[in-house]
């Protein structure tokens, strides 16, 4: 996915913004950047991989060498950036949290157009580059930014680093979050809230869908209103969030206590105690035992000091290795209990596979799975939150082709919680896992939880519901057409 942290102060900049982009990382592992601007010393950017090492590594050594009061950084799962651009608007530097599934088209449409690419990255074009190019067709930043909702397909927010500001903009369906924080004398944009306490910065809002808004040190400054509309994606909650974050005022571990609760009350499965696969299947653990009734226990743990996020290597192998090597079981909790293991979600399953097979090594009598968000049965167009490159390594849709013969037969229908086709796909996602038991969290649950209507939240991994940015784009502004 990737999360960007952006500040503007009367003062120098540089500690801000370095400890904020950390603050990010858990968004993402194969890239960093940040990139500041000083009036008399211009843009000033450094790029890193951190698909080997961690983010404060990768950059204390360069911190003296950033001058100014205004900085972006971000963590990328996609691209090098920042990009530095040169243009018609001035001179700017642009970060993204982006999936362009179009990129090919728009970028055939611009060289056409006679416009060329120079951030190649393994023969692969640059998205933020891409980006930089579509705003830079604008006769303002407003437009160039409104040139890009109106042309991709997936999603994209973004920072834009001036020489008068921050320009901070949300996808136009809201996908991707970004939050604006201020203290005395400075102002901050940031993907997660969770940037902001340790740096004495208060939550001023959301920027919401659509929205462009520009920073000073001393101001904020809407350049153009929220749209109409909201597709949040309701996996952040489930996954992705920090738990100490919140978006649109909600808070991710709350979040996921509420869905743990509530699948807790409603389960009448008999278990001597429940556990949480860290980090993200912790909140939905403490929910489950304080709604079934039974103790929670650390039955597993993460070990974290050598072991980075489990998608980091690009092997598929390797990841399940990593995924494996990080997490110990505690024996000595695990022998002889019939145990709930709450987990995030199901993508491919060989994780939770290998999992399953070392508590049962460990000596446990049963192992229950509760998953805290329904089973993904299509893959994401508009956020990447997985290395899947096909909606067929989803188990789902593995199980979905044997019975039906085809891979995309009756997906409404499997995904539809309570159908017999539903529950024959559960079972045989159990049967595969070597699961006693497994459940998912209803869809309705999920919303619930979470405490938007369903229309702002996108389910579309969980339902297929959902439409790209520039379709709305297009219906809310039929004048341009």
């Amino acid at each position: 996915m990737g999360g960007f942290f952006g500040a503007i102060s009367r003062k120098p900049c540089i500690i801000d913004l370095f400890y904020g982009t950390d603050y990010n990382s858990h968004l993402g592992t194969k890239r960093a950047g940040m990139v500041t601007f000083d009036p008399e010393k211009g843009f000033n950017r450094t790029i890193h991989s951190l698909e080997r090492d961690y983010f404060r590594s990768k950059f204390e050594d360069d911190l003296d060498k950033f001058v100014g009061n205004q900085g972006i950084g971000v963590i990328s799962d996609t691209d090098p950036q920042p990009i530095i651009v040169n243009s018609h608007l001035g001179r700017y530097a642009v970060v993204t949290v982006a999936k362009i599934n179009n990129i090919r088209d728009i970028a055939a449409e611009l060289l056409e157009k006679k416009m060329h690419f120079s951030e190649l990255s393994a023969n692969n074009i640059n998205q933020t580059e891409l980006v930089a190019l579509l705003i830079n067709m604008g006769k303002t930043f407003v437009d160039g930014i409104n040139l890009v909702y109106k042309k991709i397909k997936g999603s994209c927010s973004m920072l834009i680093l001036t020489e008068d500001g921050i320009i901070a903009a949300r996808d136009y369906l809201g996908r991707t979050p970004i939050v604006i924080g201020r203290k005395e004398g400075a102002y901050a944009a940031a993907s997660e809230t969770s940037a902001f306490p340790n740096l004495d910065y208060e939550r001023v809002c959301d920027v919401g869908p659509g929205e462009i808004v520009r920073l000073t040190a001393d101001s904020m400054e809407v350049l153009q209103a929220a749209a109409p509309r909201e597709q949040i994606c309701s996996f952040l909650w489930v996954y992705y969030g920090f738990p100490a974050s919140d978006y649109d005022g909600i808070n991710v571990e709350a979040m996921r206590e509420a869905g743990g609760r509530a699948m807790g009350q409603e389960d009448d499965t008999e278990a001597d105690c429940v556990c949480g696969i860290p980090d993200s299947g912790v909140g939905h653990a403490l929910g489950y035992a304080e709604g079934h009734g039974i103790p929670y226990q650390r039955a597993v743990l993460k070990y974290t000091p050598t072991w980075p996020r489990s998608f980091t290597p690009g092997n598929q192998s390797r990841r399940d290795l990593v995924a494996k090597m990080k997490l110990i079981p505690n024996r000595a909790i695990l022998n002889g209990k019939r145990v709930v293991f709450c987990d995030d979600s199901i993508v491919r399953g060989t994780q939770l596979r290998d999992n399953v097979h070392t508590f049962f090594e460990c000596g446990v009598k049963e192992v229950h799975a509760r998953i805290s968000c329904p089973p993904l049965v299509y893959g994401c167009p508009f956020v990447g939150f997985t290395s899947s490159k096909s909606d067929l390594e989803l188990i789902t849709r593995q199980i979905i082709r044997d019975f039906e013969g085809r891979d995309d037969a009756k997906l409404e229908t499997y995904a539809t919680t309570g159908t017999p086709e539903y529950e024959r796909m559960v079972a045989e996602i159990a049967r595969r896992l070597d699961l006693t038991s497994l459940q998912f969290s209803k869809i309705e649950n999920l919303i619930k939880s979470i405490g938007l209507p369903k229309c702002r939240v996108c389910t579309h991994c969980f339902d297929g519901t959902g439409c790209h940015p520039d379709e709305a784009y297009r219906e809310d502004h039929p004048e341009e057409e």
